[in-house]
């Protein structure tokens, strides 16, 4: 289970985060949505130790995450993968290269073992044979399923996405989200998803939350959210714009 406390996060004079909480349950996919800038990608940083908060707390299956030393820090990073926005591929390594990255680092599993484990990630993927190719010859799609293919490698108990669907037409974005909800089934993967694509929310999302102003405004199943009758929320996921963007000519 991950909760985040009270978490308070300033950029010298910029709030990011102003109290935000939020539980995420083993084995649902949580979604937060929200703004662009809201703070979203800064939130789910202070999971893994990337950041730390100036105020509150985040607890990883009962470790704070704040006070962990190096080594443990280390140790909970082996358990969640990260799917970067773009992807975030090397372009001079190949495909089999860029998914063994995390197992070689490791230390763990011989060459043949991480051969195999790569294998099994793109075949998850629905990308098999792919491992000579490199990042250049793929799809943006594909390259967004090698992303996945190399969180999913280490076998992870928890996955990070970063605005996933960013930049991909209806259609791959559809694929993309269909790979998560497969992770959640097969692998039984706790995921955390930033999005702001309602489509991909609604798709994938066991229960969505909603970051404004620096806190959750509001946090539900997807049903709830669809029928809310919170008008920020309202207005956000029905695509409408503020009185002032209006006003303004945004």
């Amino acid at each position: 289970m991950i909760r985040l406390v009270d978490v308070h996060k300033s950029f010298g004079p910029l709030k990011v985060l102003e109290g935000f909480t939020l539980d995420i349950e083993e084995g649902e996919t949580m979604v937060i949505i929200g703004y662009s800038g809201s703070g979203k990608s800064v939130a789910i940083k202070h999971i893994v130790g990337l950041l730390e908060p100036d105020v509150g707390t985040v607890w990883v299956d009962g470790l704070e995450v704040p006070k962990l030393t190096r080594p443990e820090l280390y140790a909970l990073r082996s358990k969640v993968g990260y799917v970067f926005q773009f992807a975030a591929l090397f372009d001079s390594m190949s495909i089999g290269d860029n998914v063994a990255m995390g197992l070689r680092k490791e230390k763990i599993l011989s060459e043949p073992e991480i051969a195999k484990r790569v294998s099994e990630a793109l075949a998850l993927v629905d990308l098999p044979g792919v491992e000579e190719k490199f990042p250049a010859e793929l799809s943006g799609g594909m390259r967004k399923r090698v992303g996945i293919a190399r969180a999913i490698a280490r076998k992870p108990k928890y996955i990070l996405y970063d605005e996933p669907t960013t930049g991909l037409d209806p259609v791959t974005a559809a694929v993309i989200d269909q790979l998560m909800v497969r992770m959640r089934e097969k692998l039984g993967v706790t995921s955390i998803v930033i999005t702001h694509d309602m489509r991909s929310a609604y798709t994938v999302g066991s229960r969505i939350a909603m970051l404004y102003e620096g806190k959750i405004r509001q946090v539900g199943t997807v049903e709830e959210i669809k029928h809310t009758k919170d008008p920020i929320v309202c207005q956000f996921i029905e695509g409408r714009p503020s009185l002032d963007m209006a006003a303004s000519g945004v």
